[in-house]
């Protein structure tokens, strides 16, 4: 069994600039060459490499086949691939990895906060660099763990001191995920979240089974005023635009992407589901995916030192 590699980058200070995303990125300055170097031996587990437009990137393989790809800007999933080859996710062909713009696709988080509101559109964690903290192999499955912490860019949108520990397990049909948010400010803070998955798709045979009975917030047509109801139906389909709020759902969804593969959707401790496909809003690739995402609508409340922790795992069946 080949050993894992796990690789620790020093971070520098960003010099000053007129660009003023320069102020609010942190840049991992570790030589990601000799990072590959170092594991380019291993059959499988981790390594970190130089992803488009030179963005850290982090590697996993298993010894079955499955592959994933995490960029540290954003701790953003872009890819999970079965022994095929096949894809699961989808990043969308306006994505750009400049370091300055969070990554359109993939699975990127939404924290402090989910939606809009007084900060930016789904909060800072998405557009900031994360460090890889740890990794490990255990038994042939790869296991990282991403960090994000408070700096002044953070306080000057949202003025606590908070951790952030985002643990990504690979196995060879599934991969799982746990986000943990500790508070380690001297005074309470709350917040909202979410992972705002993008499934790869053929969206008119997309089907997602067991939200019925759940209260609903939909969003079309006029996303500011949701229409609140009941979900009547066994299985929700997407003729037109959907943006619809699930709120206490079902800790497991049946996902049908139209491609031929079933998924399903496992979580502990997100209590909502958003279900968006901006339809001919994107005419360039509406077709082509579906975002089921894992949330917390409701705002969490956290004590000094008090911890916030909810998993998801996403399986092919």
């Amino acid at each position: 069994m080949a050993a894992c590699i796990s690789v620790a980058f020093p971070v520098v200070p960003i010099p000053s600039s007129s660009n003023p995303s320069l102020h609010r990125r942190r840049r991992f300055a570790g030589n990601v060459t000799a990072a590959m170097s170092q594991t380019k031996d291993a059959s499988f587990g981790v390594k970190v490499v130089e992803g488009i437009g030179g963005l850290p990137k982090v590697c996993l393989s298993t010894a079955y086949g499955s592959e994933a790809e995490i960029y540290l800007f954003g701790a953003c999933l872009t890819s999970w691939k079965l022994e095929n080859g096949k894809d699961l996710l989808f990043i969308r062909p306006d994505a750009v990895f400049n370091g300055k713009k969070p990554i359109s696709g993939g699975i990127p988080h939404c924290f402090p906060q989910f939606g809009p509101g007084p900060m930016q559109q789904h909060g800072f964690a998405r557009n900031m660099e994360w460090s890889l903290k740890d990794s490990q192999n255990n038994e042939g499955e790869p296991v990282v763990t991403l960090e994000l912490k408070d700096d002044p860019y953070t306080r000057s949108m949202w003025d606590f001191s908070f951790q952030a520990l985002y643990k990504v397990t690979l196995h060879s049909e599934s991969f799982s995920t746990a986000l943990s948010i500790t508070n380690t400010d001297k005074k309470p803070f709350s917040f909202t979240t979410a992972l705002h998955t993008y499934f790869s798709a053929s969206i008119s045979g997309v089907t997602v089974e067991g939200l019925k009975g759940c209260k609903a917030l939909n969003k079309d047509p006029d996303p500011a005023n949701p229409i609140e109801g009941k979900e009547e139906r066994d299985v929700v389909t997407f003729p037109g635009f959907v943006d619809c709020i699930y709120l206490g759902a079902s800790n497991e969804l049946q996902l049908e992407n139209g491609l031929g593969d079933t998924l399903t959707i496992r979580n502990t401790n997100w209590p909502d589901t958003v279900l968006w496909n901006p339809h001919t809003q994107m005419e360039s690739c509406y077709r082509d995916f579906v975002c089921v995402e894992n949330a917390q609508v409701g705002r969490v409340q956290l004590k000094p030192d008090q911890a916030w922790v909810a998993e998801q795992n996403i399986s092919f069946t």
